[in-house]
């Protein structure tokens, strides 16, 4: 059942038009296309989760990149943030490869699912709050079918927008933790949120988050789990 629910939930996304403003970014970015790209055919639409179930840790970030994700069609490829977050995965065997090119290039995920708040590439790179809302019963149902026992958000939006969904089923401790990097809380008796910078070039270039930060992060989870 929960694999037909999995498969329920890909194909909505996909199909998913409820953010105008949205698909119709997506759709121009796909047909302008960056100069580097100009020869390959982009997704250009919504990204649905990546992954499998069951798993046990549950990543979390913000939006697709614009000539990444939108161009592939898989959460976090294509750019920097997924050269990251792919390169972590692998190392603490959340991932058969340290990359992530095209849909057919092999990688799986073992135990572990990738997950965004929006599932669409915004302009500027932010959602409105709209959008984030509106966006947030895909996140609700990843949540209830994926039942994780470790979060790692990537960054403080995906952070908050964690805690907002949990908060209408589990009690939450008060006042609502605050975000930091390599931040660790206990939400309940079986969950555990860890909090990491965002991989974007934006922190990764100015030396925010280097690569031991980063993987500080993963083996923290690969720890907890094992």
């Amino acid at each position: 059942m929960s694999n037909r629910a999995w498969k329920s939930l890909r194909r909505d996304v996909i199909q998913c038009e409820l953010c105008p403003r949205l698909i119709k970014h997506c759709q121009q970015i796909a047909k302008t296309k960056r100069r580097a790209y100009i020869d390959q055919e982009y997704w250009g639409k919504p990204v649905p989760n990546v992954g499998t179930l069951p798993a046990r840790l549950l990543v979390v970030g913000l939006a697709p990149g614009a000539h990444g994700a939108n161009r592939i069609g898989r959460m976090f490829s294509g750019d920097r943030s997924g050269d990251w977050l792919y390169e972590a995965l692998h190392r603490f065997d959340f991932a058969n490869q340290p990359t992530s090119s095209s849909l057919d290039d092999g990688l799986e995920l073992h135990d572990c699912v990738i997950t965004n708040v929006c599932r669409c590439a915004p302009p500027g790179n932010k959602p409105t709050t709209e959008e984030l809302n509106t966006c947030s019963q895909y996140l609700d149902r990843t949540f209830a079918l994926v039942q994780p026992e470790i979060i790692i958000a990537l960054g403080q939006l995906a952070w908050k927008a964690v805690l907002k969904n949990l908060s209408t089923r589990l009690e939450l401790p008060k006042p609502r933790p605050k975000f930091s990097h390599n931040a660790i809380v206990s939400l309940d008796s079986h969950i555990q949120l860890l909090g990491s910078y965002h991989p974007s070039q934006q922190n990764t270039f100015t030396g925010r988050l280097t690569k031991p930060m980063f993987h500080r992060v993963f083996r923290r989870a690969r720890r907890l789990l094992s």
